[in-house]
């Protein structure tokens, strides 16, 4: 049994903004203001008063107009803050998206690599049960407080994802790893009991540690990582066609194809540049891209790694 993507929708604004204009960068400190200048990210596209949760019924609604599907499961890779506590934001895009056959639950605790996780976990629901047929993944990302600039990591757009995960699907899913590790739990918080959420503030305890210490777990991890991906498809890295990743920061598509010796496609830059960094969204709106744009053929292998500053790392093979 293969499993792969069944359809994909993405929800972007039409309106983006300066982030050298963005009301917190006059408070910014000298490190941060040049990070502001230096991250790759010229503009961030932004939704006027709408939550994560408007986002993504929005984009399983439009998904289901497109591709008409009748869902297994709703996976919602959780939001950087939930729209309630105690209530279910997930419970919500079932209810509005008229999921009613749907099981639907919250992957989260992932950050970025939500969305690679939700994808093996999709696969992995439908090989459990023959008779699940279609597994429904969204996701949308909006700043946690007012401001989007998260020195010393990236600055946050807003956008939506919804895609399907099916029997037969393509691309489809060939291998995939991922690991974290518990260790740099409390590396990135937010203060949010004490102050409403405008004066939510993003703490990192340590900057030095998510630059070193974290970034050479990556590096010897999502290395490993790859190499056991292309080993259990019988490939080497020259039957890679492309690579995507996250969109962060430009310098971390350096860093990455130095490491592994494998091109970051260019569509992950031009999405970075305009619409700034999407949470988990992001792997998803770069394959999305890819498929529609990118010349590939039936048969091409494309690599995606994604990773987070809460330690989460994942490697996924697609094949066209």
């Amino acid at each position: 049994m293969s499993v792969g993507v069944g359809a994909i929708h993405c929800v972007l604004p039409d309106q983006v903004v300066d982030v050298a204009g963005l009301p917190e960068v006059g408070l910014l400190e000298p490190e941060a203001v040049e990070f502001v200048k230096t991250c790759g990210i010229d503009t961030v596209g932004v939704f006027d008063e709408v939550s994560a949760g408007d986002l993504a019924v929005r984009a399983c609604r439009e998904l289901l107009v497109e591709h008409p599907v009748d869902p297994d499961v709703l996976l919602m890779v959780g939001p950087r803050a939930p729209d309630v506590l105690l209530g279910s934001d997930v419970g919500r895009v079932q209810a509005e998206s008229g999921l009613a056959k749907a099981f639907a639950f919250t992957v989260d605790g992932l950050g970025c690599t939500g969305s690679s996780a939700a994808w093996s976990l999709a696969a992995d629901l439908l090989a459990a049960r023959p008779d699940r047929e279609a597994v429904l993944i969204t996701h949308a990302s909006r700043p946690t407080g007012a401001d989007r600039v998260r020195f010393p990591v990236t600055v946050i757009g807003d956008g939506a994802y919804a895609m399907t995960l099916v029997r037969g699907g393509r691309p489809e899913l060939v291998a995939h790893r991922q690991e974290t590790d518990g260790t740099f739990h409390d590396l990135f918080g937010v203060d949010y009991k004490s102050a409403p959420w405008y004066e939510w503030r993003e703490e990192c305890a340590s900057p030095d540690r998510y630059r070193f210490e974290l970034a050479l777990h990556s590096r010897m991890r999502l290395s490993r990582m790859v190499d056991e991906v292309l080993a259990e498809a019988g490939l080497g890295k020259g039957d890679v066609r492309t690579a995507l990743m996250q969109n962060v920061t430009s310098s971390a598509y350096d860093f990455y194809r130095s490491l592994l010796g494998i091109d970051i496609d260019p569509v992950c830059g031009g999405h970075l540049s305009r619409y700034g960094h999407l949470g988990a969204m992001d792997v998803v709106l770069n394959l999305d891209r890819l498929l529609r744009t990118g010349g590939l053929a039936e048969g091409d292998h494309v690599l995606v790694l994604n990773n987070s500053p809460v330690a989460a790392w994942a490697v996924t093979l697609w094949r066209i």
